[in-house]
């Protein structure tokens, strides 16, 4: 049973940053891509950035320039450094890993706000 845990999201104010955690279950070697979406009530989930097994990444262009997407295998953990962070950017943020199938986490919220 594959399982993607995100952490790090919270309540921050425009201009501030945080970092996005995924840990997986298994080897992130395993997945041929990885990657970050965000969802907003009435919306349909959106791509952020991923990440593939030979290090090539896309991000959105709404990010492009605030955030980084970064992985450690060694710690098996997905990263998503964001910074210059805006209210647009508010929204429960999903890790996401392909294998076989696209395996999802629980997903973690972002909120920024003054």
């Amino acid at each position: 049973q594959v399982q993607l845990v995100e952490s790090g999201g919270g309540l921050v104010q425009p201009g501030g940053s945080l970092r996005l955690s995924c840990a997986a279950s298994g080897s992130i070697r395993s997945f041929s891509s990885m990657g970050w979406y965000r969802q907003v009530p009435g919306k349909q989930r959106e791509l952020v950035a991923t990440i593939n097994q030979l290090g090539y990444i896309n991000y959105a262009d709404a990010v492009k320039g605030r955030f980084t997407i970064s992985r450690d295998s060694t710690k098996d953990t997905l990263h998503l450094q964001m910074n210059n962070l805006k209210p647009d950017d508010t929204a429960v943020y999903y890790c996401t890993g392909r294998r076989s199938n696209d395996y999802w986490g629980q997903g973690t919220q972002v909120t920024v706000s003054s």
